[in-house]
């Protein structure tokens, strides 16, 4: 016998029969010997209409009102469910977020789980009954008991955590798909249902606006070893599973806000190379990597960066024993990318060095938390560390130092976030867990999992920063003080001298709905620290591939970026992690460079899925 927690989103229990038809489901599912605990949202479109009461009430109504509005529409759901439950023979009790004691941060509107209270789950459990919970909500730790929500994806977030509270042995998302797809079927129809996918390559789908499984709902099963599986509530398809790796051992006191980095890495064994001044026009990356493919020199960061006038700078870096292949493949190749119209001034340059490391923060904690990031980059300043690249990923911050300031650096981010030398986090590499088989290694993953697209960010690009330590975490920490999440992060190669200071332009990417008021707040510090022009670009999208298995496969890169010039799709930036790849283009061409990208890797599938309205 399993104990199980099942989520029905909102389509699934929009109207009564659906909720019965929920309830043959979970009746079914306590026939055949498991303890159950089903998570429900508001039925169909009631917290969009109780949103719309509000605001004809108030334009800007107060969030502590709208936690105790909102709440109410789950409560209406709960009951109904247990009812038809019940009609079934079925013993069931209802309860809301406060009945259970889902405690959370005193926040309303998007407040995170601190700690969940089993003892009355659990005696409702033993006593034979379905508990059917509210989800998308709690109460605060204060005495007051205040409402909260947890904000989007609330209900996941509920289901998960309380799968993870009770060491339920697997939890069930039901949505109105049938899995995770290999891309937004009304984006392209023969999207592909996937088996299985890792939490890693989850979160980053997740992120990149993937709608299947809230973000939060990931980095729990993620940190707890709680294995998902995403199935259609209108089938008896088997789904997607949601592969965690083995757990370390995490307290569930302060569940979403324990320390957000696992653990510490550094790679002393890299090089990087760089071409400086290459012509900004569609294909330049896809002959550059499509010849470093050729000559079988595997890449690990990319980035590419924005720049005044019609050049770039690619950089990328390699390990030590490979960088003069590197290095032969950049130089052979730089004449070919000097632009015809001014040879002379447009002349790609390559630049070579070797005395780097690449030192990382690691953790499914930093997903939505601008602080972690920034801190790092304080903690690298604090210990005079320069920083020469930077790479983020949902799980990862890495950045490029020299050599001999490896030690110095990983000893400070250690200390910094509290993490034991040689302690490992829940990310490692390793054993994967589902309730089919007690362990499960995956073999020879397929090199992408999926292709993400997200049309709702703007970029900021710097001009002029100061380069020397600290700069980054001052630029970033005011963006964390102002609660401004940044993804993408960008340092240009090209230094330019301007009085006496070394500077570089550093461009990143945040959610477009802070791309104004991050303009306005940054443009205001400019002079006081020293840096120029502060421009804004709100008319971009972000394409991304995501697998485990691109590791160690040069050629991936170089198709991903063929696949766009082919369609005449010029990349505005690069940026890369272990999983992920991401590419910044016009948002006019966003929908055409994500269906590009999906036909080159022959993700489609023969049948075609419909996502009800």
């Amino acid at each position: 016998m399993a104990l199980i927690v099942q989520k029905y989103g909102g389509t699934s229990v929009g109207s009564v029969e659906r909720i019965q038809a929920v309830a043959q489901r979970v009746y079914k599912t306590v026939k055949a010997g498991n303890s159950i605990v089903v998570v429900v949202s508001a039925m169909g479109k009631t917290t969009d209409g109780l949103v719309k009461l509000a605001t004809e009430i108030s334009p800007n109504p107060n969030r502590r009102e709208m936690d105790m509005l909102l709440s109410t529409g789950e409560q209406v759901t709960i009951a109904l469910l247990s009812m038809a439950l019940q009609e079934l023979g079925q013993p069931a009790i209802s309860m809301t977020g406060a009945q259970v004691r889902i405690v959370t941060e005193a926040e309303y509107s998007r407040a995170r789980i601190l700690h969940i209270e089993t003892t009355r789950l659990t005696r409702h459990i033993n006593a034979g009954k379905v508990v059917v919970v509210a989800g998308f909500q709690g109460t605060s730790s204060a005495g007051e008991m205040e409402i909260t929500t947890l904000g989007r994806g609330g209900s996941d977030t509920s289901a998960v955590a309380i799968a993870a509270a009770l060491r339920a042995d697997f939890c069930e998302i039901y949505t109105d798909v049938p899995g995770i797809l290999t891309t937004d079927p009304r984006l392209v129809a023969e999207a592909q249902l996937m088996d299985a996918i890792t939490c890693d390559e989850m979160l980053e789908l997740a992120s990149l606006g993937a709608k299947v499984l809230h973000p939060r709902a990931v980095e729990i099963a993620r940190n707890y070893g709680v294995p998902l599986v995403v199935r259609s509530s209108w089938t008896d398809q088997p789904g997607t599973w949601v592969t965690s790796a083995k757990p370390q051992g995490r307290s569930l006191i302060n569940l979403e806000i324990a320390r957000p980095v696992d653990h510490v890495e550094f790679d002393t064994d890299q090089a990087k190379v760089a071409l400086l001044r290459v012509p900004d026009k569609p294909g330049v990356a896809a002959r550059l990597f499509g010849e470093i493919s050729r000559q079988k020199v595997d890449v690990d960061l990319i980035i590419q960066s924005v720049h005044e006038g019609n050049s770039n700078d690619i950089a990328f870096t390699v390990t030590t024993p490979i960088l003069k292949r590197a290095e032969a493949v950049a130089t052979a190749i730089a004449p070919a990318l000097r632009s015809q119209s001014n040879p002379k001034f447009d002349e790609a340059e390559v630049m070579v060095e070797h005395n780097i490391a690449k030192v990382s923060i690691a953790g499914a904690g930093m997903i939505g938390r601008p602080g972690v990031a920034a801190k790092m980059f304080a903690t690298l300043a604090e210990a005079g560390v320069n920083i020469q690249m930077i790479s983020t990923s949902e799980v990862k911050v890495s950045c490029v130092v020299d050599a001999n300031q490896c030690d110095r650096a990983v000893l400070a981010l250690r200390t910094a976030f509290e993490i034991e030398a040689g302690e490992q986090g829940a990310g490692s590499r390793g054993e994967f867990l589902t309730p089919n088989s007690s362990l499960l290694t995956p073999h020879s993953p397929p090199p992408i999992r999926g292709v993400a697209l997200d049309l709702n960010q703007a970029r900021l690009a710097i001009r002029q920063l100061p380069d020397r330590p600290g700069m980054a975490a001052k630029l970033f920490g005011l963006l964390a003080q102002h609660n401004i999440s940044v993804d993408m992060i960008i340092q240009s190669q090209r230094c330019r001298v301007i009085d006496g200071v070394p500077r570089r332009d550093i461009a990143f990417t945040v959610s477009r709905i802070d791309g104004e008021s991050a303009k306005k707040m940054l443009t205001q510090v400019a002079a006081e620290l020293g840096w120029g022009e502060v421009v804004l670009d709100s008319a971009i999208a972000k394409v991304s591939i995501v697998g485990a298995g691109m590791v160690g496969q040069p050629g991936i890169a170089a198709k991903m970026f063929e696949a766009l010039a082919q369609h005449q799709i010029n990349i505005q930036m690069i940026a890369t992690s272990e999983i992920k790849i991401s590419c910044v283009v016009t948002q006019e061409q966003g929908v055409k460079a994500l269906q590009a990208i999906h036909a080159a890797f022959e993700l489609a599938g023969s049948e075609k899925f419909v996502v009800p309205a």
